[in-house]
């Protein structure tokens, strides 16, 4: 995936780092040069020293082509921008942004804008939330313990059951719909090609859905 960073302070240099070990594409742009010692020598991506807000610098990053964009500046107004126009304009399937101040959250939320705040649980959670290509991400619960995850079951899984993708306490379907009707699945309820579930993760367990979802 190229996935397009947009900030290099802790936050932004921790993602680079680890998308960067899972052999992504990543370009990491800054207006401070001196950002980039953050990466260390060890970084294989791409570094652009220039100003987001500059249309030209903007393009250069690739962000037409990227699959994922993560606005992860020290500033909340800086972050939204980058994100509405990498969501709005360019139709980047992966926007995630960072804000600061939590009752921005709500802007970002209408904009279709996925968003963290502390840098600890920020640097897995993007690099979850610009990766995790088979999932929509629809709502984080308090601080990101827990995720409300939307999944289109492909005809690779038809046939399944929900018992199948339940792990108490981890993972569990929250609905189904199915040509327009939505129900809460029973534990025998067998998939069919096009539904449409709404799950609900523990943040520690998506590697764990992700496994289900590619071995059952």
């Amino acid at each position: 995936m190229k996935i397009v960073i947009i900030g290099c302070g802790r936050m932004g240099s921790g993602i680079a780092q680890n998308l960067s070990h899972s052999n992504h594409q990543i370009i990491v742009v800054d207006h401070d040069n001196q950002a980039f010692n953050r990466l260390g020598p060890a970084f294989a991506g791409t570094m652009m020293e220039g100003d987001a807000l500059d249309k030209e610098t903007f393009m250069k990053s690739g962000v037409s082509r990227a699959d994922g964009l993560a606005a992860v500046t020290g500033s909340d107004a800086v972050n939204i921008v980058v994100a509405r126009a990498a969501k709005q304009i360019f139709r980047v399937p992966k926007v995630v942004a960072r804000i600061h101040d939590p009752l921005n959250a709500e802007v970002y939320r209408k904009l279709g804008v996925q968003t963290v705040t502390s840098v600890a649980l920020g640097i897995v959670r993007i690099s979850e939330l610009l990766t995790f290509s088979h999932l929509d991400i629809l709502h984080s619960l308090g601080n990101g313990e827990v995720s409300i995850v939307t999944f289109e079951i492909p005809h690779t899984l038809s046939g399944h059951t929900v018992a199948d993708f339940t792990i108490p306490g981890e993972i569990q379907i929250v609905s189904l719909t199915r040509k327009g009707k939505t129900t809460i699945p029973a534990s025998g309820t067998v998939f069919q090609t096009g539904d449409l579930l709404h799950i609900a993760v523990e943040k520690n367990s998506a590697s764990r859905l992700k496994s289900l979802m590619r071995s059952t």
